[in-house]
């Protein structure tokens, strides 16, 4: 372990208390090393958890930490640690594997491409006077975290790439590194109906402002009263942060355009198997339709080939064969398989290869809202 911090204090710039609380969060099972001799060179988190597309949750292998000790770059030892991984993730049963890169080339090399991205939301705190106080709001307690996960649940199911929660990601919700968050509910008739973590960040002149580790409301009442809550410390507050997608609904509750949304980072996800990834997710009910792929996989042979995708009821069945019209790399069916980037778009600047009628018939069945992000790992 004190080889690892030492890697990720060099890789990430952290200090020595940081990789403290860092360990804390990381089962040990969890991570792995490469080792060059008896020396440590490289080590990254493998993290187990989901991914919401088409309504379902689709299992994944998230990457992080990844790091190489400074006398070892250079030297292809990124590169052959995340081959093993990706190796170990597909045998494990996972479709999909997700990070956020640090660097491109590296995970390009790897099979992952860009899938989404996460967005920083910024509201000015004088937009939050909503005049809404009739749901009862108070501290959360420990007893009300099976009630919160279920809120969370109810609406990341249709927010494309949010992840299905465990451990770690919960963790770092409502124990973020280096800030102290508190927690709030929001009750009405039927329970617990939305949820705020936030951080009172302090700036210039006694000014603050407040991060939110996670924000979600299940009922029209519970947004503008958590919206009312945060306008409350406007006194003092300057602005209100969060993260997650650029079409976040609270923004349509305000009644002037008083934000900002910037896209923070793109992250990236890598298909492991591509049967059992196009056949885990859900689909638009009511749509049905065919699609004759292609695909090239330089790390897994079982992923090379023609494939045949049938979509009828929310459902998809793939079966080796086929016509292959849409041709393209396991790096571009990732941007095409969470919503990303359509098979237009791609055939636009030479990513894919396909005729009109394979390319509408794509379009039509990974259509959906833009894939998104509200979680680090």
């Amino acid at each position: 372990m004190s080889a690892v911090w030492d890697i990720l204090m060099h890789a990430y710039a952290m200090t020595p208390a940081d990789c403290v609380a860092w360990r804390q969060r990381v089962d040990s099972r969890d991570l792995r090393l490469l080792r060059e001799g008896n020396k440590v060179a490289g080590t990254l988190a493998a993290i187990r958890m989901g991914q919401w597309y088409g309504g379902r949750s689709v299992p994944v292998v998230g990457v992080g930490a990844v790091g190489v000790s400074p006398v070892h770059r250079g030297q292809g030892t990124a590169t052959r640690l995340m081959t093993r991984l990706l190796q170990e993730a597909r045998a494990s049963g996972a479709p999909l594997s997700v990070l956020y890169p640090a660097t491109q080339p590296l995970y390009r090399r790897s099979g992952y491409e860009q899938a989404g991205a996460r967005y920083e939301i910024r509201v000015q705190m004088s937009a939050l006077e909503m005049g809404e106080r009739s749901l009862t709001l108070r501290a959360a307690e420990p007893r009300d975290e099976a009630a919160i996960t279920a809120c969370y649940s109810n609406m990341a199911r249709f927010r494309p790439g949010w992840l299905d929660r465990g451990e770690f990601s919960w963790r770092r919700v409502r124990d973020p590194r280096s800030e102290q968050v508190h927690g709030y509910v929001v009750e009405g008739t039927s329970g617990i109906e939305g949820y705020v973590y936030l951080a009172r960040r302090p700036l210039k002149d006694l000014k603050q402002e407040l991060g939110l580790s996670d924000i979600v409301a299940t009922t029209p009442a519970a947004a503008r009263r958590l919206l009312r809550f945060l306008g409350d410390h406007h006194s003092l507050g300057t602005e209100v942060v969060w993260y997650g997608g650029p079409d976040d609904p609270f923004l349509l509750l305000l009644r002037e355009q008083s934000y900002s949304v910037r896209v923070y980072m793109h992250w990236m996800v890598r298909v492991l198997d591509v049967v059992a990834a196009l056949e885990a997710r859900g689909w638009t009910r009511g749509l049905s339709g065919s699609l004759h792929l292609d695909v090239a996989d330089d790390l897994f042979p079982e992923n090379q080939g023609r494939f045949v995708l049938e979509v009828e009821n929310g459902q998809a069945r793939v079966t080796h064969g086929g016509e292959g019209r849409l041709r393209l790399h396991v790096r571009q069916l990732a941007s095409l398989y969470t919503g990303f980037q359509s098979a237009a778009a791609l055939r636009s600047v030479g990513l894919v290869e396909a005729d009109d009628a394979s390319v509408e018939a794509a379009v039509a069945l990974f259509s959906g809202p833009q894939p998104s992000l509200r979680d680090m790992f």
